[in-house]
């Protein structure tokens, strides 16, 4: 029998931040940009959309489930809650990959604040969901600034990811806060796609074309299975 739910789509966007204090934290210049960009996407393709989202100045898209977050412990939750349900994940968040270990309740003066940090690691959310995956999609994203296509494809192999799309951050027309954007997908199958440069909704809607078919693709052999 054919599936003909719509495709259920779990997005995460933005940046973490990991407080040292109540006034003072580590995280990222992410906008929270691509993620957006996607979720308008998806819901134009008809997608029920899921958008976790750390802290950033945008508008919220039309036809979305919001869910603000703040630190990557609160990030994992929501996406854990809501993994399950999901028929594709896809994770343009730039989760920080460290906290101070110690948060203090108040703000740290100056004059006795330390000069060193103790950092400890976040846990990995992309890892941590493909481990228990069963039929879903689950997208990477990765920025570097070096050796792109090498850094990406071990991304890929070490979460076991289906798909990683992949940015060189240091160049012009693909950092965080601009409105274009160049990729290079990456498929587990061995699949290339290079994207771009576009505007990041562009971008969005030739990766949520390619999701689609490969959604589509694993739906049909479902049927003939």
């Amino acid at each position: 029998m054919v599936n003909a739910s719509p495709i259920r789509c779990l997005i995460t966007a933005g940046p973490t931040r990991e407080y040292l204090d109540p006034v003072r934290f580590l995280s990222n210049p992410s906008t929270g940009k691509m993620g957006f960009a996607l979720a308008r996407a998806a819901v134009e393709r008809g997608w029920t959309v899921d958008l976790v989202t750390g802290p950033v100045d945008l508008p919220e898209p039309d036809d979305v489930v919001l869910y603000p977050v703040t630190t990557a412990e609160e990030m994992f939750h929501q996406v854990d809650a809501l993994f399950d349900v999901a028929d594709i994940l896809m994770m343009t968040a730039a989760v920080s990959d460290f906290r101070p270990t110690v948060r203090h309740p108040e703000k740290v003066k100056k004059e006795e604040a330390a000069t060193s940090v103790e950092f400890t690691r976040t846990r990995d959310i992309l890892a941590t969901m493909t481990e228990r995956k069963t039929s879903q999609l689950v997208v990477g994203f990765a920025a570097e600034t070096s050796d792109l296509e090498k850094h990406a494809r071990q991304k890929m192999t070490d979460k076991r990811l289906d798909f990683i799309a992949a940015n060189d951050v240091s160049k012009a027309g693909s950092g965080f806060a601009g409105d274009e954007n160049t990729i290079l997908l990456l498929g587990a199958d061995g699949s290339r796609l290079e994207i771009g440069p576009e505007t990041k909704d562009a971008v969005a809607f030739m990766l949520v074309r390619q999701f689609a078919e490969e959604l589509a693709a694993r739906r049909e052999q479902d049927v003939q299975a």
